[in-house]
């Protein structure tokens, strides 16, 4: 068996999560986030594109990293019925657009990316989910 494969066989990414700083007004506070999968990617990739007007595919990449930031960040979990209730929300849409700033949002997205694998930057995944 080569290094290769035993290194692979050793490491699985199925569980793989890092610890990040978003921002400095939450420099104190890390979330704890998870990789996506190559399914989960193209699942959420095919949530976010829609065909418009004259058959034009339109990416959202608002929905997409709402999927990616909802479906990956551990800690704080964004979903958690209690939490979403306390901060007077209905969905863990609403209460991640209450917690959380645009900018860090967008932040977070890179950096589950990141840890996912994709090193290019958010934009160039949107671009190349527009022209998939």
């Amino acid at each position: 068996m080569s290094n290769l494969m035993q290194f692979l066989i050793e490491n699985p990414v199925d569980n793989l999560t890092e610890e990040v700083i978003v921002s400095p007004r939450l420099a104190k506070f890390p979330f704890k986030i998870k990789g996506m999968t190559g399914p989960e990617f193209a699942e959420y990739q095919k949530m976010s594109t829609k065909i418009g007007k004259k058959r034009k595919i339109e990416f959202d990449s608002k929905t997409f990293n709402e999927l990616v930031v909802l479906n990956h960040t551990l800690v704080p979990n964004f979903r958690d019925a209690e939490s979403i209730k306390k901060a007077g929300c209905q969905t863990p849409e609403q209460f991640l657009y209450k917690s959380l700033l645009a900018g860090e949002i967008s932040e977070l997205a890179q950096e589950i990316s990141a840890l996912s694998g994709f090193d290019k930057d958010m934009e160039d995944e949107v671009e190349e989910a527009k022209n998939s």
